[in-house]
Parts: C-alpha cells; sequence; structure tokens
C-alpha cells in the first residue's frame, strides 16, 4: 500500500469525515456513516508520526463536534449573552476542547503502537483503536465538567447492533461500531487469508449482536398505566416572566382537565415557573382534583430548603412528595470554578442559575402503586444516573424543557439519547417536554408516540409496567469499561515483543 502523499488534503478530509458522523444520528440516522467516517481517521492515522495522528484526530473531532453540537450556539446566544461574536467565541473554544479525545487517541496509538504500524499493519493494532475510542468516550462522560454527547452507540438505535446495549450499555454498541471500522480498514491493508478472516469476523459480531437482541430481559407485571403528557410550549424567553405566570399555570390546568382520571399526567420540567410557596391554593388545588379523581400528577417545579433552590419533580396526588435533580449542567444550573468565574459573567451582564445538587439516592416516586424512575433532563445523558433505581423501578419518567436550544439538532438527539436509556433498562420511559419532542418509549427503546415541536399538545398513551434486569443494569458501564482497558493493555504489551508471523502486510 502506497503513503497518502498530501497531508493537508488528507488533514481535510479527517475533517469533512468528522463533520459527517453528526448525520448518523437523530434526526437523520444514516447509521452506516458512523462506521465509516472513524474508516477515513483510521487510515489517515497510518504510517505517520503520533504529532501528525493527533492533529488529524482533533481535525475529526473539530467536524464531529462542530456540527453534532453546533446547538450550544443557539443556547448561549439566546438566553445567556446575545452577542454573536461572544456565543461563537464559547462554542469554538468548547468544540476545540472536545475535540482533543479523538487527538489523543490517535497520538497514543500511534506512540505505542509505532512498531505495529510504521513499517507493517498488524490486525491487533487496528483492532485496538476500537477499545481505545470507547474509553475516550467513557471518560469525556465525566472527566471535567461531563460531556457523553454524540457516543457514537447512539447512532445505531434500530440496527442489529443495538443489541448488546442490554448487555454493555451504549459504550458497548460504540465498540461494535468502531471494531467494524478498523475491520473495514483492515479489508483496504491487508491481503489474502487475513480479509476472509475480517468478513467472517464482521459477520460474527453483527450476527451475534442480532441475536442477543432477541432475548426479552424484561417482563410485563399487571396492567397498563395510562398516561397524558402536557406539552405547554412556554417560549424559554417569556417563561419566567412575572405577568406570565398565571396565564402559564392555567395554560397547563386547562389542558389537563379533560385527563383527570388517567393514572398519570406529566407536566414538563419547570412547568410551574414558581417556588410551591408562592402558588400554594393553585397546588392546593391540584392536590384535590388528584385525590378525587385517582389521579398522580407530576410537575416539574423549583423547590427550597432553608437558603438552597433545587430542580425538582413533584408529585400531587394521594402523597405528596418531589424527586431533586442530582445532576446538574454546567453553567445552566451551577458556576463551576464560581470564585474565578462569577466576576468575569457579572461584567458581561450573564447570569448563572445557582441550584444545590439533590441526593443521589432518593426515595422512588410511586403512581398506580408502581414505584418508578424519575431523571429531570440532562440527567438522561448519563446511563449511570438512570440505572440507580432499577431493577426497583417499573417503568422511568424523564422531564425537560428543551426549549433551551431551540429549531435546533439537541431536541432530535436528546429523545434518541433517551431511547437508548429505555432499551439498556428495558423499561419504558414517558418523556415530557416543554416544547417538543415529548415521547412514549418502548422496553425495546422504539417510540410508540411523540408530539410535535413548537406546538401546545396532549399526548396520551399506556405505559407497561416491566420487572427483571439486564445485565447492564445490574453491572453499569464497569464490564465495558474494563474489558477495553484490558483489551488496550494486551494489544500494547503484544506490540513491544518479537512477533512470529501474523496477519500484516507492508506499507
Amino acid at each position: 500500500m502506497t503513503a497518502l502523499h498530501n497531508p493537508r488534503l488528507v488533514d481535510f478530509g479527517c475533517l469533512v469525515a468528522g463533520a459527517s458522523v453528526p448525520f448518523a444520528f437523530a434526526p437523520f440516522g444514516w447509521w452506516w456513516l458512523a462506521i465509516f467516517a472513524p474508516s477515513v481517521l483510521i487510515v489517515s492515522w497510518l504510517n505517520v508520526r503520533p504529532k501528525r495522528a493527533f492533529r488529524r484526530g482533533w481535525l475529526f473531532g473539530c467536524g464531529m463536534f462542530g456540527v453534532g453540537v453546533s446547538w450550544v450556539q443557539v443556547s448561549i446566544h439566546q438566553f445567556g449573552l446575545p452577542v454573536l461574536a461572544f456565543s461563537l467565541l464559547i462554542t469554538i473554544v468548547f468544540v476545540a476542547f472536545v475535540a482533543l479525545y479523538p487527538a489523543v487517541l490517535g497520538g497514543l496509538w500511534c506512540r505505542f503502537l509505532r512498531g505495529s504500524i510504521t513499517e507493517k499493519v498488524h490486525i491487533s493494532a487496528l483492532l485496538a483503536v476500537a477499545p481505545g475510542w470507547v474509553l475516550t468516550e467513557w471518560l469525556r462522560g465525566w472527566l471535567v465538567l461531563g460531556f457523553p454527547w454524540l457516543s457514537l452507540g447512539y447512532s445505531q438505535l434500530g440496527t442489529p447492533a443495538a443489541g448488546l446495549a442490554p448487555v454493555f450499555g451504549v459504550f458497548g454498541v460504540s465498540a461494535v461500531v468502531m471494531l467494524s471500522s478498523a475491520l473495514i480498514v483492515g479489508l483496504y491493508v491487508l491481503r489474502g487469508k487475513a480479509r476472509i478472516r475480517i468478513v467472517v469476523s464482521l459477520l460474527v459480531i453483527w450476527g451475534g449482536a442480532a441475536l442477543v437482541a432477541e432475548h426479552e430481559w424484561g417482563r410485563p407485571i399487571g396492567e397498563s398505566v395510562s398516561v397524558a403528557m402536557v406539552q405547554g410550549n412556554i417560549p424559554q424567553a417569556v417563561k419566567w416572566l412575572p405577568e406570565q405566570r398565571q396565564p402559564t399555570l392555567d395554560l397547563y390546568r386547562d389542558l389537563s382537565e379533560v385527563h383527570w382520571g388517567k393514572e398519570l399526567i406529566v407536566w414538563p420540567e419547570t412547568a410551574i415557573p414558581a417556588l410551591p410557596g408562592q402558588i400554594s391554593p393553585f397546588i392546593a388545588a391540584l392536590a384535590e382534583r388528584a385525590r378525587r379523581s385517582g389521579t398522580t400528577l407530576l410537575s416539574g417545579i423549583l423547590t427550597n430548603d432553608g437558603q438552597q433552590h433545587y430542580n425538582s419533580l413533584l408529585a400531587i396526588g394521594a402523597i405528596q412528595r418531589h424527586y431533586r435533580k442530582h445532576h446538574l449542567v454546567p453553567f445552566g444550573e451551577y458556576l463551576p470554578a464560581a470564585v474565578a468565574l462569577r466576576p468575569i459573567l457579572e461584567a458581561l451582564g450573564v447570569t448563572v442559575s445557582e441550584f444545590s445538587r439533590g441526593p443521589k439516592m432518593q426515595m422512588l416516586l410511586e403512581v398506580a402503586g408502581y414505584p418508578i424512575g424519575t431523571s429531570i433532563c440532562y440527567e438522561a445523558v448519563f446511563s449511570e444516573e438512570i440505572i440507580r433505581p432499577l431493577p426497583d423501578a417499573a417503568w422511568l419518567v424523564n422531564v425537560s424543557n428543551d426549549a433551551w436550544f431551540g429549531d435546533s439538532l439537541a431536541p432530535h438527539q436528546h429523545l434518541e439519547i433517551a431511547q437508548m436509556r429505555s432499551l439498556e433498562t428495558a423499561r419504558y420511559m414517558v418523556r415530557s417536554t416543554n416544547t417538543g419532542i415529548s415521547a412514549v418509549i418502548d422496553a425495546r427503546g422504539e417510540i410508540m408516540a411523540k408530539s410535535p415541536q413548537f406546538q401546545t399538545d396532549v399526548l396520551v398513551a399506556d405505559v407497561q409496567p416491566m420487572v427483571g434486569a439486564t445485565l447492564f443494569v445490574i453491572v453499569g458501564n464497569w464490564l465495558i469499561v474494563s474489558l477495553c482497558a484490558v483489551a488496550v493493555l494486551l494489544v500494547g504489551v503484544r506490540s513491544h515483543c518479537p512477533r512470529k508471523g501474523g496477519d500484516s502486510v507492508e506499507l
């Protein structure tokens, strides 16, 4: 194989390949791009120095996140500081930072496996990219501020690879994607019987995932529960205006009126734009209506405890209880490094909400006699947060307010992430949002019903309580992370040992 002779053209190809990756996710669903685009990156890493591999990985990441999370600029500009230069600068800095993850992977891959890839490409060296990529996705989910968005596994909902989600979680599906990418590169660079083995490996991986997908991890229990999700469609720009409070309360009350008698009514995140003490008569009237009709109302609301404020989900019914959000959004719900950053933001006229973190372990809310797992907005992105109340929880409820992201890719990507949480846990999910997309997702991660965006709507559906636990619920991400760490270690050791034979090819 002749080395590619135009480094600048290859660099540009990495940027374009990265920019194509978001089209594998919702709302586009071109899932195959998540497999073939990384193949371009892997080929660009062959026979180059670590510094160049780092740069190409960074360019790939800039394209991937620059397109895929461009909605960050929308949120900052519309609801932070409405200065285009400021929102663009912050978005560029953010994208440049998260792009470091594939960059570091490329640099380390070429640095530690250099003996395997500068003169000969060995199949084990190629396959090492997959566990390495999975580890970077996992680290990106919690290191520094934590941003696990655009994990490649999310793009595979509806494909055979998704069958591994109840076993390994979304990172296990990402592993299948990157293994496939590496094997495709192997078809390009290897010769002879090695190609046959690669084709067989691809068939085994995808066929095995399809077989696992046939397994039923949960089983129904009891009768289905009738649910109504009220989507108020309140614009974020007016949501917290004092004069908008009563019209908002009236809207949600009126939209819910014909649905009293259903077992559950769900209002979105902070649907009630006030503290409970500020609207005590309204809450009392809802409680009385809920008791008389046998309905539980779940509503997003702010709560306080002395000087601390919480983003909460209030259950109004026979018993009034709440869930307080544990995993807060940096800069949206709390200010990291507040001592250093607050004076700067105040000088710019940017305000940041200051919420307190709810307890990690909280008593489960109950609806129709079943315990449910609850989460608020961004928490659905973290699978370890969602599995915490399982297997006790019979189904899941997530409330969100995606109005922060306008008419961008984010609401579609957020819904896709929620689908993966249902698939990982074998639980139905009720997802209620302010401006859409509200949805009911079944235990296999498929959307049963959804609301239109940017319309006032009430989505009605039946949800089936489930029992049982997937392997992922039991072990979480530690299984796939441990396997990937061991794989990287073994390949690293092998690359520094004398090799006799093996499937390799001169470059």
